[in-house]
C-alpha cells in the first residue's frame, strides 16, 4: 500500500523543515504533501526547497481539517500519515512506528507524547487522543465528508468516527516528543487568543459530529 505524510501548515518557517528532514526519512513513506495554509512566512519556500517534498498552498486560511482534506484530495495513497509542522524531536523511526500497525491492519493509529515536555506530556496524559500525530486508512477519512469544515476540531471528528464505526485504533508511543506551544509562537496574549479559539473548534466539532452520525 502506498503511503503518503501530510503536513498541514500555517506560518511554521522557523520549525518546518526539522520536522521535514524526519518525514523524509522515513522508511514507510512514499510521498511527502505539505499543505500550507494561507501561510504569510516563508513557510512554503522553506518546503518546497526540500528534495522529495510536494507543496500545495492555499491562498486563505481554511483550518486545519480543511487543509488535512486538501492534502488528501492531492495524493491516491491507501494510507494517510498526519504530522503536525511544529513539532520538536520528531525522528524518522517515528513516522514509521504510527504507519506500521496501519499497514498491518489496524484502522487507524494514534501517537502520544512522551518524555518531550512536561506540559505537552501532561495535556496528551488527559487527552490521549487529541493528537495531530496519526495514521489511517485513507478509506476512514474518506467516509467523513464534513473534515473541511471542522477546522482544529479534525482530531476529535476522526476520533468520534471511528470509535462509533467500532473501528481498530492503536496507540503507539512517540517518545521524546513534543510541539511548539501557542504561547511560545504567537506571544502570551495572542497564544492564549488562539488556544481558546481552538477548544472552541474543538466543541464544535465534537457537537457536530454527533448530529452527523445520528443522520448516517
Amino acid at each position: 500500500m502506498k503511503v503518503a505524510a501530510i503536513l498541514p501548515a500555517y506560518n511554521e518557517e522557523d520549525r518546518i523543515a526539522r520536522v521535514l528532514e524526519a518525514v523524509v526519512g522515513a522508511k514507510l513513506v512514499d510521498e511527502v504533501i505539505v499543505v500550507s495554509d494561507g501561510s504569510t512566512d516563508s513557510t512554503a519556500e522553506i518546503a518546497e526547497a526540500m528534495r522529495g517534498v510536494r507543496v500545495i498552498r492555499l491562498e486563505k486560511n481554511v483550518g486545519k481539517g480543511g487543509a488535512m482534506a486538501e492534502g488528501v484530495r492531492a495524493t491516491e495513497a491507501d494510507v494517510i500519515v498526519f504530522l503536525d509542522a511544529d513539532l520538536v524531536g520528531l525522528r524518522s523511526q517515528h513516522v514509521d512506528d504510527l504507519v506500521e500497525p496501519v499497514l498491518n491492519g489496524s484502522d487507524m493509529c494514534v501517537g502520544v507524547f512522551r518524555k518531550g515536555k512536561l506540559w505537552s506530556d501532561a495535556a496528551q496524559a488527559i487527552v490521549p487522543l487529541i493528537s495531530g500525530q496519526r495514521a489511517l486508512k485513507r478509506s476512514l477519512f474518506d467516509q467523513i465528508p464534513w473534515l473541511d469544515e471542522v477546522r482544529m476540531g479534525v482530531e476529535v471528528t476522526l476520533n468520534q468516527f471511528a470509535r462509533k464505526r467500532k473501528m481498530r485504533i492503536r496507540r503507539v508511543t512517540l517518545r521524546g516528543v513534543s510541539h511548539t506551544c501557542k504561547e511560545r509562537k504567537f506571544g502570551l496574549v495572542n497564544g492564549t487568543k488562539q488556544r481558546a479559539k481552538m477548544y472552541a473548534e474543538i466543541g464544535k466539532a465534537m457537537v457536530r459530529t454527533r448530529k452527523k452520525m445520528r443522520l448516517h
